[in-house]
Parts: structure tokens; sequence; C-alpha cells
């Protein structure tokens, strides 16, 4: 830990960064961040999530200190950071757009964080040498970034927010600009930065993929509003509304009315006319219309008889083999997006577009979630 980042730290089980009641407009009137409040704890990897215009980006940029909150207060450390200037809270920061000095080496940008903080060039040199190797870089520091890849320039911008040993990194959409498989390796490679090092990182992106991967817990915006903090597998398997499971991951929705309410669970009747029992999540009594929301993964195929306690009749519209399964494409309860995903194995039992397949699944992985509107 630095010096500074010592003199201001609380107590341990005391947040690294709370937000209490923060909100944000740039119009006075439109709020693009509602109310805001999150505690994110010491060595905690958080990601805040969501589509644009979410107010993810601008949650962050308060948090660094390139936007003042409207209203509501932002902690670091126990102590109130509203009126602290960027540069004067000790956060490491990475960009989508790297934000390297072009006409520096790549040494001379790990340097700069530490001449701004009067460093002794001893000192600094050291310091850089040990960022560049922890990012897998050590000959690369004479060259300019131009020289580089686009992801040797991302371990470079890494490395920058990483050399002056802050307690706090914020990342931006930091892998946005890289292809599929580079962006892939660097979400390993940052997470494992951050597990070696145990420094607090708060990650955006509006990928869920990348956010299933890196996080300790995950905030998913929209509107201005978390709709669930959690998990990354609570998130994926128990979302607490329709838009959490339609955004992470790929989901199916059935859209119906609560006949009957069974503790726990309800009996849904579908616009189809079908009737299935579902976990009810969303409090709802009888008439209350729902959206059924079940993983594709989740689904059988043509199951045997009495193997699962739901099952309906539909209807195969379309095969995509994706090697390691069959994404099957159906029409069944009136939609005709449904997707079930079949396992690709030796002995699997043929399938053809037209086909008429029935679809089971067990009720606790049906979830009864707020309507759509």
């Amino acid at each position: 830990m630095s010096a500074n980042a010592a003199e201001v730290s609380g107590s341990a089980n005391e947040p690294m960064v709370r937000f209490k009641n923060v909100q944000k407009s740039y119009d006075g009137e439109t709020l693009v961040v509602k109310d805001l409040n999150v505690d994110i704890a010491r060595g905690e990897f958080l990601t805040m999530l969501g589509p644009s215009g979410s107010g993810k980006t601008t949650s962050l940029m308060m948090l660094a200190g390139f936007e003042p909150a409207t209203h509501g207060e932002i902690i670091l450390n126990g102590r109130p950071i509203n009126d602290v200037p960027p540069h004067k809270r000790g956060i490491g920061m990475v960009f989508q757009n790297y934000a390297l000095f072009p006409h520096m080496t790549v040494a001379e940008n790990l340097a700069f964080p530490l001449q701004v903080r009067k460093m002794s060039k001893s000192d600094a040199a050291a310091k850089v040498k040990r960022a560049l190797e922890m990012v897998e870089l050590p000959e690369f520091g004479d060259r300019r970034p131009a020289q580089l890849s686009g992801g040797q320039q991302q371990r470079v911008a890494v490395a920058r927010a990483l050399v002056f040993e802050p307690d706090l990194v914020l990342m931006d959409e930091p892998l946005g600009a890289l292809d599929k498989q580079l962006r892939e390796q660097m979400q390993y490679e940052i997470k494992h930065i951050h597990e070696s090092l145990g420094v607090t990182v708060v990650y955006v992106t509006h990928d869920q993929s990348e956010a299933l991967t890196m996080s300790d817990r995950i905030a998913v915006f929209n509107d201005g509003v978390i709709q669930q903090l959690s998990s990354p597998d609570t998130l994926y398997e128990k979302p607490d509304n329709s838009f959490v499971a339609q955004f992470i991951g790929e989901n199916n929705r059935l859209q119906g009315v609560i006949n009957e309410v069974r503790g726990d669970a309800c009996v849904v009747k579908l616009d189809s006319g079908d009737e299935v029992l579902a976990e009810q999540v969303v409090p709802g009594g009888t008439g209350t219309r729902t959206t059924l929301s079940i993983r594709p993964e989740r689904i059988e195929l043509d199951p045997a008889p009495g193997a699962c306690p739901v099952t309906i009749d539909g209807k195969i519209e379309e095969l995509i083999y994706l090697g390691d399964h069959i994404r099957v494409r159906m029409n069944v309860a009136g939609t005709n997006e449904f997707i079930v995903k079949v396992r690709n194995h030796t002995g699997r039992k043929p399938l053809a577009a037209g086909q008429q397949a029935s679809v089971g699944w067990d009720p606790i992985d049906c979830r009864a979630l707020d309507a759509l509107t």
C-alpha cells in the first residue's frame, strides 16, 4: 500500500468506496444517475454493466472526479471526496483509447505519474521496471506507443495505472478496441493482476460475457438505476427482473397471467393457453401478468415421459451447429424465438427443421418475473 493510501485508509471492515444517495443531472432536469447507493469492498473487482446511456460510465467518472455529483456523497477510504480534484484522489485510471503520450517511450509513460508525485529517479526506475515485468513487457521500455500492437498498448495503460501502487483502479471499457481473441486473453490477464496485487478494481463495460468472466460482483445498470447487484452466478441463475434476465446471457421469455399461487411457486396460464408451474420471484396475486424466464441450457428437447415436471409441444424452426452444441430455434407457446441448446454428443437423436418436438424443464429453472411493458 502506498503512503498516501495508508494515511487515508479506514478500518478493514469499512468499504473502500461508498456511493451515498448519489444523483447526476447534466441539464438540471433529467437524472442520468438516480439515487445511487452502493458499497465497494477493499480488494473487490466490481463491474458496472449496462447498455449505452444507463449511467454506468457517469458513475465511474464521478468516482474518478471528472464529473461532479449533482447530489449525494462519494466516500473513499472513509473520507468524502466530492470536493477533491481528480489528481489528488490517488486513483489509477485505464481508458478505452489507452491515452498514452505518443511522444514518450513506454518507460517515460510509466514514469510520468511517479514524476508528478515527486518520486526520485532511482525509485521511479525500479517501479517502472517492476510494472513492465508485471504486464510481461520488460523489453519494451524504449519503444514508443506507435511501435506497439493494440494489446501491448493496453498492457502499458494497465501498467501506468498501477505503477504508483494505488489502492483503487478504475477501468472504462478498457478492452473495447481489441479483437475478440485478444480481448478474452486480456480479461484473464487483468483478473490475474487484480488477484496478485489485491487492488480494488471498478470496471465499466457493456459486454456481459466480459463482466461474468472477471467480476466478484456485477452492478447491472438501466435507466440510471442499479437493477441488481450480485455475484456473476447469482445474476445469471437468479435474475431479479426481466431486464436482468434478458441482459445477462441468452434467455427465453414467455408471457402469461398468474392463475394460482402455491407458496414460492405459481401456476401461470400462458397467452398460448398452456399452463406451467414456475418459481415466483416478483410478488403478485392471481390475475397478475408475468414474464417467465428460462435459460436455453436448462431445457430438455423431447424429454422421456415423466422426466420433466413441465412439458409443452413445439416445432423446430432452425438448427445452428456450434461445435459443442446445437442451437435449436423453436416455435413454442406462440413464440418462434424459443431457443434450446442441445449438447452435441455421439448417439444424439437426429434433428431437422419442421420436426415436431416437445420441450421440458424443472419449475425451479423457470422464474416468474415482472411483466414486460
